[in-house]
C-alpha cells in the first residue's frame, strides 16, 4: 500500500483524480496526531475504506470530531486510508490497524472475519440495515452531448464502444459493475423474472439464460481498454485521460463528477435496470481492543446512522436511509429499478465463488481481452 499527499479540505475532484487508486489518504481532523490508540485527552482512529469516499468522510470527520469533543471533551483524530475494496480488506487480514473498516460490500468484512480472525462473525448486526447506513447503485457516465447514444447495458457492446471501469478483482464497485452489467442480460433472457432461477421448471431457461449473460459480460469486457484498480482510478481515465466513450460508475461518483466537472463536460445515463448495492461498516475487534478505542471507535460507527451522518451522505451522494435525509435530497436521487444481489446470485458467497474467485467466470472471460 502506497500513501499519497494528505488532501485539502478545498481540493476538488480534478486534483483527487490523479492520485493513484490504491494509495493512503491521510486526513486529519483536526489537533495534532497521536502515535496511535487513546490517552485521557486524544485518541487516533484509522477507518480503512474503499476508493471514492474520501470527500464523504473528510467532512464526516469533523463532524464527528466535534461532536466528540463537545460529549467528552477528548481530541478524536482520524486517518483515512483508500483504495479498492478488495485490497484494503487484504491490507487489513495482513495486518493492517484499523479501528474500522467501511467498504464496498460485505463480502470483504466477511474475509477479514473469516481469514484474518480480526472481528466477530456478528460484525453485520450490530448495526441497523445490515450494517450499511446508505445504498448506492451503478450508472454511466457519458461525455457532454452523449455521442455515442448510449442508453443502456447493450448500448456498450455495440462495435467501437469503449467503456471504462474497474477491474473485479481488486476494486468492490468492481464487482458491483460486473454483475450489474450480468444481471441485465440475465433478467433480459428470463422475461424479467428473477424467480425462475429458483424454479426447477425453469432449469433449462436459466442454464441458457446464464451462458447468455456470460456471454454478454465477457463481450463488455473485451471493449474495456483500461482496469484500473478501484473506482477513483477509473474515473480518472475517463475524466482526465480522456479514454473510453462511457465510464460504468457509482452513482455517487458519477454526481460527484458533474459537480466538480460541470453538467457541461459529463452527463449522467440511468440503465433501464441496475444492482443495489450496500456498502458496509464494521469495528475491527482485535484491534480497538488493543489500543483501548473501542468505545469511541463504536461512536464513530453510530454516528453514521444519525440524522447528521445521513444528510452528510446525501450531500456526498450517496442514498442515505434516512427517510427525512432521502426527501431533503431527493432531487439528486433518480428513480431507478434496482435488483438485488439476493435475487440474481444468491448472495456475495455465492457471487464471489462463481465469478470472482481465482479461476472462476472472471477470470475466464479475461482471457478474451484484447
Amino acid at each position: 500500500m502506497t500513501s499519497d499527499s494528505m488532501a485539502q479540505s478545498g481540493s476538488t475532484l480534478s486534483a483527487l483524480l490523479i492520485v493513484a487508486a490504491s494509495a493512503l489518504l491521510f486526513a486529519g481532523c483536526g489537533g495534532s496526531e497521536p502515535a496511535g490508540g487513546a490517552t485521557a485527552d486524544t485518541v487516533a482512529l484509522l477507518n480503512v475504506s474503499y476508493d471514492p469516499t474520501r470527500e464523504f468522510y473528510r467532512e464526516f470527520d469533523t463532524s464527528f470530531a466535534r461532536e466528540w469533543k463537545e460529549k467528552t471533551g477528548q481530541t478524536v483524530t482520524v486517518k483515512q486510508s483508500h483504495g479498492g475494496s478488495g485490497q484494503q480488506a487484504r491490507a487489513v487480514i495482513d495486518g493492517l490497524d484499523a479501528d474500522v473498516v467501511t467498504l464496498a460490500l460485505a463480502y470483504d468484512i466477511d474475509s477479514i472475519q473469516q481469514i484474518g480472525k480480526r472481528l466477530g462473525a456478528d460484525w453485520q448486526t450490530r448495526l441497523p440495515n445490515n450494517s450499511s447506513p446508505y445504498t448506492s447503485t451503478i450508472v454511466f457516465l457519458v461525455r457532454k452531448g452523449n455521442p455515442k447514444g448510449i442508453h443502456d447495458w447493450s448500448d456498450l457492446v455495440k462495435p467501437g464502444i469503449e467503456s471504462i471501469a474497474p477491474n473485479p478483482k481488486t476494486g468492490g464497485g468492481a464487482r458491483w459493475v460486473y454483475l450489474a452489467a450480468w444481471g441485465f442480460e440475465l433478467q433480459r433472457n428470463l422475461g424479467g423474472d428473477f424467480g425462475k432461477l429458483a424454479d426447477p421448471a425453469a432449469a433449462d431457461e436459466v442454464a441458457k439464460a446464464q451462458i447468455a449473460a456470460e456471454q454478454f459480460v465477457g463481450q463488455l469486457y473485451s471493449q474495456i481498454p483500461v482496469l484500473d484498480s478501484g473506482a477513483r482510478g477509473s474515473t480518472n481515465t475517463f475524466v482526465q485521460r480522456g479514454i473510453g466513450d462511457v465510464l460504468i460508475a457509482w452513482e455517487n461518483e458519477a454526481l460527484l463528477a458533474i459537480k466538480e466537472m460541470g453538467p457541461g463536460s459529463v452527463e449522467m445515463v440511468i440503465p433501464s435496470i441496475s444492482i443495489l448495492a450496500e456498502p458496509p461498516v464494521a469495528l475491527v475487534d482485535t484491534v480497538v481492543d488493543r489500543k483501548g478505542t473501542r468505545k469511541v471507535a463504536e461512536a464513530y460507527l453510530q454516528h453514521l446512522f444519525t440524522p447528521a451522518g445521513q444528510l452528510l451522505a446525501a450531500k456526498n451522494f450517496y442514498r442515505p436511509r434516512d427517510s427525512a435525509a432521502l426527501e431533503q435530497y431527493r432531487a439528486q436521487f433518480p428513480d431507478i429499478n434496482l435488483f438485488t444481489i439476493d435475487a440474481a446470485f444468491g448472495g456475495w458467497q455465492k457471487a464471489q465463488a462463481t465469478h470472482f474467485a481465482d479461476g472462476a467466470t472472471f477470470d475466464r472471460i479475461s482471457q478474451g481481452r484484447r
